[in-house]
């Protein structure tokens, strides 16, 4: 609403529609993003908590991961959604460091708030926090070790670190071995270096047993079972056909009518049928296939004639998993079954149906160089297996990270606290009030050592005073961390806690990014119907900007 000339008001926005504007806008931002933050800060490091998120039809889901805890909460206030959008970013781009990134943009907040209380213009403090990213990235690219791309111990150290603040403790060097074999076997070097595409690697959960049995096998596994009852369960040295065609008789697509007479008629045009039918499997077995995997659906008498002729086949498989058979065995999928040929069979040395609780499975096992692997995860219950995949998820996201990039930086707040105290040198060189925005970066930097920390128990100021003294001190050593176990800051790369370089890299951009996008915001204008509880109100009993689960009123 604006006055007219003659006192006379004008309508400008819908009646009804909320808007905040200059420092409430901005404070209503930052305290809703600060809020988002403070939900996942307990859960960094080795020592962080883990949060129950009950959803509105009383799903429980039990973890410490940053992306799972963003994904899972229904936020209502804007603001706050976007650090949900970084959490997913970093969750997509490096697969690690969600909680990292989150914490980082609320720190950046909060000291762009002491800034803004100073008079320093949002832009001024936008521009600081932009350099002072791409100078922290420089900083960590000088200081990053390279690793050879054959160091599978330094692999397995690199996943067992980002599996440390997980609840899989007790198989976790199993599970990192098995993810640096994982990601090895799916690795293809090509014109840019080595690549790594996890998404070659099936994860199959099944409940029973316990961690331990966790297994990675060199194929696919396919949960589905063979067709047919007399089918073969086990089949050696198998040759394998992968079709992406029915094997039935195709209906006609337009109306058709057929007259029969007689019974004789009759019983030609059901025998015509069956010899369609046989000529298909005749088509299969022609080929010398003894496995048979089909995307589409196959006929009950197409089933029996392949189990006469002792071809073992599952039908209906995802396009998926076809996909990942052919990359495994080295197959080729064919559009029809007179297309197969002997060159277009894959190969694996064992095909066999195994019962896992009360499910079937088809494993194809130990092809000859699989491009496509799976990884069957057991635990004792549902929470546990599906906790077990996200910490899975995290390993296999370092491994390849490291692998494509070839450099690793230490952890447990090392280069944090290195960047803090090289952003602070280089920003009495900017000069300015931009100085002020980049030492506040460094500031916000130094809140991921004292929050890994608080979360052990120890007092961050000791902690902080400590690691600020050995980074002065040491000169050449950047790798002074906090190790969460004695409660004393020690070299992080003797202890072996080791990130990969991208994963830092990436947190500093998504950070600094999605906080200077919520700087640059002065005027809220919030359509009517928008939940005042998502523009600053609470929402049952809740802070601001934090709505329940999927609408609840859960509390944390």
């Amino acid at each position: 609403m604006a006055q007219a000339a003659g006192g006379v008001p004008v309508l400008i926005l819908k009646e009804g529609t909320n808007r905040s504007t200059g420092k409430e806008a901005q404070r209503n931002n930052i305290t809703a993003a600060k809020i988002v933050a403070e939900t996942v800060r307990s859960t960094l490091g080795p020592r962080g908590m883990d949060k129950m998120l009950v959803s509105t039809i009383g799903d429980v889901t039990i973890t410490n991961d940053g992306a799972t805890i963003m994904k899972e909460l229904d936020v209502q206030h804007p603001a706050a959604k976007m650090l949900v959008e970084v959490a997913k970013t970093q969750d997509n781009e490096v697969g690690d460091g969600t909680t990292t990134a989150v914490l980082l943009s609320g720190e950046l907040l909060s000291e762009s708030e002491k800034l803004l209380d100073q008079n320093v213009h949002p832009t001024v403090i936008v521009d600081g926090y932009k350099k002072a990213a791409e100078k922290a990235i420089e900083i960590l690219d000088k200081i990053s070790i390279p690793i050879q791309e054959k160091d599978d111990e330094t692999l397995r150290q690199i996943a067992t670190t980002a599996m440390y603040s997980k609840g899989i403790a007790a198989a976790r060097d199993l599970f990192a071995d098995i993810a640096v074999k994982a990601v090895r076997q799916v690795a293809e070097k090509g014109e840019s270096g080595l690549k790594a595409d996890i998404d070659l690697i099936k994860v199959l959960k099944k409940n029973g047993k316990s961690l331990s049995e966790t297994e990675l096998v060199r194929g696919i596994v396919v949960d589905k079972e063979f067709a047919h009852a007399q089918m073969p369960k086990r089949v050696e040295n198998a040759k394998i056909a992968l079709v992406n065609a029915k094997l039935e008789i195709e209906k006609t697509e337009f109306d058709a009518k057929i007259n029969i007479n007689n019974p004789d008629q009759m019983h030609l045009f059901l025998e015509e049928e069956e010899k369609m039918l046989k000529e298909m499997v005749e088509d299969v077995a022609k080929t010398g296939a003894t496995v048979l995997f089909s995307e589409k659906g196959i006929d009950d008498l197409a089933l029996h004639y392949l189990a006469k002729r002792g071809i073992a086949a599952v039908k209906n498989v995802s396009s998926g998993d076809i996909e990942k058979l052919s990359k495994a065995t080295g197959g080729k999928v064919v559009a029809s079954v007179k297309d197969l040929s002997t060159e277009s069979l894959g190969a694996a040395k064992i095909v066999e149906e195994a019962k896992i609780g009360d499910d079937k499975l088809v494993y194809v096992r130990d092809a000859k160089n699989p491009k496509a692997v799976t990884i069957v995860i057991r635990g004792g219950t549902e929470h546990v297996v599906d906790e077990a995949e996200r910490s899975l998820h995290d390993a296999l996201s370092v491994v390849r990270n490291a692998m494509e990039d070839g450099k690793i930086v230490a952890g447990g707040g090392a280069p944090e606290a290195e960047v803090a105290k090289r952003l602070r040198e280089y920003a009495v060189k900017v000069g300015g009030r931009e100085q002020l925005a980049i030492e506040g970066f460094a500031n916000a930097l130094e809140a991921v050592p004292t929050t890994l920390a608080e979360n052990a128990g120890l007092d961050p100021i000791d902690v902080l005073v400590e690691l600020r003294s050995k980074h002065e001190q040491s000169g050449t050593n950047p790798w002074w961390g906090i190790d969460v176990y004695s409660g004393k800051v020690k070299d992080m790369r003797k202890l072996n806690v080791i990130e990969p370089l991208r994963v830092k890299q990436q947190v500093i951009k998504s950070a600094s990014e999605a906080a200077g996008m919520i700087l640059r915001i002065d005027d809220v204008i919030a359509a009517k119907g928008m939940d005042k509880g998502g523009m600053g109100g609470g929402k049952g009993g809740m802070p601001p900007g934090m709505g329940g689960m999927g609408g609840g009123d859960e509390e944390f």
